[in-house]
């Protein structure tokens, strides 16, 4: 599977450290019929939850993007439906992003 950071032009800051650009990504499309919808009722982590549905934790971002999180906290909040797009779709997504960079 290829990376989100694939295509990231890489910097240098003031000190000639190497760093990844910044990689702004939207919101996978919303495919109802194979989206899974989950009730949040407790708070749970974008990196258990990827790690569950998608058997790696680093796609977290996958999760998050789909539903507008993870702005500083990994943790979801409670009394919202969370969706969760398909693993088969994942690598469509990733090279969608890398494509328009």
């Amino acid at each position: 599977m290829s990376s989100r950071y694939e295509q990231a032009k890489i910097l240098r800051d003031e000190n000639g450290k190497r760093k990844s650009n910044t990689v702004i990504i939207g919101a996978p499309d919303v495919n109802v019929s194979a989206d899974i919808f989950l009730e949040i009722t407790s708070p749970e982590r974008l990196d258990l939850l990827a790690n569950q549905f998608y058997g790696d934790a680093s796609l977290w971002w996958i999760i998050a993007s789909a539903n507008g999180l993870g702005k500083g906290t990994l943790y979801t909040p409670e009394g919202i439906i969370l969706r969760i797009p398909p693993a088969q779709n994942i690598q469509n997504i990733i090279e969608t992003i890398n494509n328009e960079r």
